[in-house]
């Protein structure tokens, strides 16, 4: 790739794309091109084949898709995987008939076995069922995979495939209904410190920058505190219904989804977004095959790779660390009734050892970088 090459980035203001796109600038690249989905909607075949017909792009990073956690997937199941293989098929056939020359998807890893073997090895795909919970998105991903597979198998194109594990960091989505669950537990604790403290303006702040279900900054102190104890976040108040008005707050708890012991291992953004710009400028499908010590000529070949930190911990253990980080003091429970999800999934990061790679950011710095850039987002909101 030239510094002036053209370079799509689908999905250019989500988490991921928009970590990619610092990275680029950051290397010196100019010419990147996005667009938003009021500008572009990517599961529209007509729309996404006009653009690539205007744009002419020759580099693209597919990091578009529909998200979401455990509960968003497990109530949209039809959107996810509706709108992800639309996404997907949509822009990786225009970009074989415009003859891009590199294609970067980015897939999940909840593309792998509910039950494979840990740490999950690239060979694992399509072994065994999957986890129920997100199985639609899982199912959109692996198509992805499949998609930019076939493409090269049967027209060449150096369509190629990464798996990144959870991520986090700054973009990320603190919505409650829908986000994973690292930035629903950092939300959750800012708020609950908030309330613990009393500091009722860092609560209307929070809900002016992202309001849950309509409640906002504006809302009364009654209101907020029944939206607050929905998602978990409890208290022993003094409250007078008829006037909307709240004359104490103590006892403050926190209660999160799950048995708080599944492992699960997160990267920051700016860590995956390295590798993804190493991966577009050196990286083609061949090599991928060498990296796994394989032949193309495998009835099945293994065209994408693994990209993580190769280091887990439970839920329980990371919601003490974003306790630590936030400064909440009070108790945190368990809500067993609902969903944990696959148990574990660490991913194999032999691959990026391969290549020397090593991530910059601990988790707990990473944590709080991000808790500290959501503050700092909250105050230029609101």
């Amino acid at each position: 790739m030239d510094n002036d090459s053209k370079i799509y980035i689908a999905g250019h203001t989500g988490m991921v794309g928009s970590a990619i796109a610092r990275r680029l600038h950051e290397k010196g690249f100019t010419n990147l091109i996005g667009r938003t989905m009021q500008e572009l909607d990517l599961t529209d075949q007509q729309a996404v084949s006009g653009f690539f017909q205007t744009e002419k792009p020759e580099y693209v990073v597919l990091a578009a898709a529909k998200v979401g956690g455990i509960m968003a997937n497990n109530i949209y199941r039809a959107q996810f995987i509706y709108e992800n293989l639309m996404i997907e098929a949509n822009i990786i056939h225009q970009a074989y008939l415009h003859g891009v020359k590199k294609l970067l998807f980015l897939g999940s890893s909840c593309i792998y076995p509910k039950n494979a073997p840990q740490p999950l090895k690239e060979e694992y795909l399509l072994t065994s069922e999957l986890e129920q919970t997100n199985e639609p998105y899982a199912i959109a991903k692996i198509s992805g995979i499949k998609l930019c597979e076939s493409y090269y198998r049967q027209y060449g194109c150096n369509f190629i495939s990464v798996m990144p594990t959870n991520l986090y960091g700054p973009n990320d989505n603190y919505n409650l209904e829908t986000s994973h669950v690292l930035p629903a537990i950092i939300r959750k604790m800012h708020l609950a410190r908030c309330l613990e403290t009393t500091n009722w303006e860092g609560i209307r702040n929070d809900l002016d920058t992202r309001p849950i279900e309509g409640i906002d900054g504006n809302s009364s102190e009654y209101e907020i505190l029944n939206i607050l104890k929905k998602y978990g976040i409890s208290s022993d108040s003094t409250d007078n219904p008829d006037t909307s008005g709240v004359r104490s707050v103590s006892g403050v708890t926190l209660t999160l989804w799950g048995t708080g012991l599944v492992f699960r291992e997160f990267m920051h953004v700016d860590d995956m977004a390295d590798v993804c710009v190493k991966a577009l400028e050196e990286i083609n499908v061949a090599d991928i095959a060498t990296l796994h010590q394989t032949s193309l000529l495998h009835s099945h070949p293994i065209t994408f790779f693994n990209i993580g930190t190769g280091v887990d911990q439970t839920i329980a253990d990371i919601a003490a660390m974003v306790k630590s980080v936030v400064g909440f003091t009070g108790d945190f429970h368990w809500d067993t009734t609902k969903p944990d999800g696959t148990l574990k999934k660490l991913m194999d990061v032999t691959i990026l050892k391969n290549m020397n790679y090593t991530p910059a950011y601990s988790l707990l710095d990473g944590i709080l970088s991000v808790y500290h850039h959501y503050v700092q987002t909250q105050k230029s909101e609101s």
